[in-house]
């Protein structure tokens, strides 16, 4: 399982988004009065070959890894952190936790390589890569084959989400929205690098404070990434980016991604290293770009240079900078309204409404 991230990405249906826009025009409000909301809407009809959209059922996995750059001193937090918040993600305490419990979505929690050497049981998906990534800047981060077994472990998760063609999640119903977080001290360094490296900017306009850096903290970060990016020179594809830089965390999410298009499953993307992660997944298959809708953009400068490279607008903007597929999970709400409007909004013609026309 080498090149399965290669793979066609069937584009969604254009004619459901046709039907969905006709009637858009036929709902008992001016022509694009609700904005935004009409846009996911078609979006989601497109997505889900039906005229009558739904997000009612969400899964979210969030994968978490641990970035041998933090021995640069690159982070606000220690290493230990990470493996804490696995704890607490199952615990029920974390952000993203509250908001699954909200929204009554499923919530898998994926050690994809985090330092702890003793395991997290059953409540957590504990298949690490390895215990932790190598310090890029002495050296790339991962070997090539750990970079294909990341992505691997990406689909995997998918694949439990999925049957042959009738996608499903463990209670037997189908999955409508998908949302992939990650968490691991030191991510926003290895985000900044890998987008970098893809030429999105600079590592100063990227970097920001991340787990609350000071201002001479993010200018040490910006001298570490400059530094790394000048030894590994010039990286010939995404994977060897990914595997220079990111971590088993982000390539995990970057195959979940590709993996969610493949299967047909409409994506809501999270913040600043999400979204790197998705820029990347659109890298190795631009196919993924059509399954993808954007949550937020975060506090992290470097994400509105991201978003604005793909080309995309983000649903909210609350200042959010916490991961973890938070504001993603604070979107949902909005996808659901914005099918909502257009699956039980009345017509002209039902309410008996003059149209204007």
């Amino acid at each position: 399982m080498t090149d399965w991230f290669h793979h066609v990405i069937k584009a969604p249906d254009r004619d459901f988004a046709a039907a969905a826009a006709q009637r858009q025009l036929q709902l008992t409000k001016p022509p694009g009065a609700l904005g935004m909301l009409e846009k996911i809407a078609i979006q989601m009809s497109a997505m889900q070959a039906r005229i009558d959209p739904a997000a009612d059922d969400v899964e979210i996995a969030i994968f978490a890894g641990d970035h041998g750059i933090v021995a640069e001193g690159v982070s606000a937090f220690p290493q230990a952190v990470t493996a804490e918040m696995v704890k607490n993600f199952v615990a029920g305490g974390a952000a993203i936790s509250v908001l699954a419990r909200q929204m009554g979505a499923g919530l898998t929690v994926v050690n994809a390589g985090t330092v702890s050497r003793s395991g997290f049981g059953d409540a957590v998906m504990d298949l690490p890569v390895d215990y932790g990534t190598a310090n890029f800047a002495l050296g790339a981060a991962m070997t090539d084959s750990q970079c294909q077994a990341a992505l691997n472990l990406g689909k995997q998760v998918v694949d439990q989400y999925a049957v042959d063609q009738y996608v499903v999640d463990q209670s037997g119903k189908r999955v409508q929205l998908l949302i992939g977080g990650e968490m691991g001290i030191g991510n926003t360094t290895a985000a900044s690098a890998v987008a970098a490296a893809f030429n999105i900017a600079s590592p100063a306009a990227l970097s920001g404070a991340g787990s609350g850096l000071s201002e001479k903290g993010v200018a040490h970060k910006v001298a570490v990434i400059e530094r790394a990016l000048k030894k590994a020179g010039k990286l010939q594809s995404p994977q060897q980016i990914l595997a220079q830089f990111a971590g088993f965390e982000m390539v995990a999410l970057c195959g979940f991604y590709i993996a969610a298009a493949q299967k047909g499953l409409p994506i809501l993307v999270d913040g600043f290293i999400a979204c790197v992660c998705a820029y990347a997944a659109c890298a190795l298959n631009s196919g993924a770009r059509d399954w993808m809708l954007f949550a937020h953009t975060s506090a992290e400068p470097g994400h509105k240079l991201v978003t604005a490279a793909m080309q995309v607008e983000p649903l909210l903007d609350l200042g959010m900078r916490l991961g973890e597929g938070s504001g993603a999970g604070v979107a949902v709400s909005i996808v659901r309204s914005a099918c909502l409007l257009q699956n039980e909004m009345a017509t002209f013609e039902q309410a008996g409404v003059s149209d204007g026309r």
